[in-house]
């Protein structure tokens, strides 16, 4: 394995922003444009490590939070570290809870310190602070990790928006300086990422961005989007961002997202997402393909013998019909909802795979045109 981080970018388009590019870490490379399945609690659920390697994932996202209350970073690092406790031996990225920051609104409080959650398991409290945060990622031993920020909601005022993200710029400095002044635990590098906020205000992003470039961060994300803004305005936020960020560095969007959500922010530079809707829209009966969303639970589907799509190669289409996945779910058979998140996953991975060729052969904005013009042509 190699014991460092690296970005290098291999090709860009001439007539967008987006690239092509390698990320090096410790557990492998990674090839971006690049789609990071969720793996919250060390699981992608419904599907075992193998079967992500098998459709070709070389990165999953963790989640620092839920990972810290159950079975707790201790634990995992008396088993050896993240990578060997879910016998996942490939990049893994965790966050650090700041997402947790909006979603658990109603069970947290924030601080200069930090943010006190209290657990939606058992009602117990526990402190998140910026350096805390590193040393629980220490502990988990995730090739690339984030700093603690504050996700704020859509919408919010100027004001909130300014505070919030005064307080996220001086977490991202204690993070940086807790990351300097501590060690990696299994005998590789790891790698820390800040986070740009500032809400849908121009201003407040670019002011976010400016100030955690100084602080020379490794890579950057862009947080704070795809929580209820429209879709114009996402783009619009993550443009001005890429359009500060440097572009010898990875830029990762947080939480994004749906598949028109990635092609448009690969042309704006983005080279990372995450997001849970392929498997979480699998396990109920919503799948992707060439020709847009199918909800295959419905009766239309009843003597469709067609597999989901017909030009993809997941063990999903080569095996099964519409018709018996379609029955799998009205069964209620945990297969259904696997069998759906597998394919869902492969159809992501083909969707930016599809996209770096496309970036490969400088000609992005046509194959963008022309998957979208098909993708939203019919949906049933």
């Amino acid at each position: 394995m190699t014991q460092y981080f690296s970005f290098r970018i291999l090709k860009k388009s001439r007539k967008s922003q987006a690239r092509l590019g390698i990320i090096k870490t410790p557990h492998g490379q990674i090839h971006t444009p690049a789609f990071l399945p969720v793996a919250t609690q060390a699981t992608v659920k419904s599907l075992t490590p193998a079967d992500l390697r098998q459709i070709g994932f070389e990165v999953l996202l963790c989640n620092t939070y839920h990972l810290y209350l159950r079975p707790g970073h201790q634990a995992i690092k008396k088993l050896g570290g993240l990578h060997k406790f879910m016998n996942w031996h490939r990049p893994i990225l965790t966050d650090s809870g700041g997402y947790q920051v909006f979603s658990l609104a109603e069970l947290r409080m924030i601080r200069e310190e930090g943010v006190t959650f209290q657990s939606h398991l058992d009602g117990s409290y526990h402190d998140f602070s910026p350096e805390s945060v590193v040393d629980t990622q220490r502990c988990l031993g995730s090739d690339i990790m984030m700093v603690l920020d504050e996700c704020t909601p859509y919408p919010c005022s100027l004001k909130q928006a300014i505070d919030s993200n005064e307080l996220t710029l001086r977490w991202a400095k204690r993070s940086l300086k807790a990351f300097q002044l501590t060690e990696p635990i299994y005998g590789y590098e790891q790698t820390i990422f800040a986070i740009v906020q500032g809400s849908t205000y121009k201003e407040v992003r670019q002011h976010s961005a400016r100030e955690l470039v100084e602080l020379e961060f490794p890579g950057y994300a862009i947080g704070g989007l795809s929580v209820g803004e429209p879709k114009d305005i996402m783009y619009e936020m993550t443009a001005v961002c890429t359009e500060i960020l440097p572009r010898e560095k990875p830029r990762y969007l947080m939480g994004v997202g749906k598949p028109e959500d990635i092609v448009e922010a690969i042309g704006l530079g983005v080279d990372m997402f995450d997001c849970v809707m392929p498997t979480r829209n699998g396990r109920k009966g919503t799948v992707f393909s060439r020709n847009g969303v199918l909800v295959v639970k419905n009766a239309t589907f009843k003597d469709d013998f067609q597999p989901i799509d017909p030009e993809c190669g997941c063990y999903t289409c080569q095996n099964f019909s519409r018709a018996y996945i379609r029955h799998l779910f009205k069964a209620e058979e945990i297969l259904g909802m696997r069998l759906a998140s597998l394919h869902n996953l492969h159809f992501y991975l083909e969707l930016v795979t599809m996209a770096r060729e496309a970036i490969l052969a400088d000609n992005y904005l046509n194959w963008k045109k022309e998957f979208l013009e098909r993708y939203f042509a019919e949906e049933c």
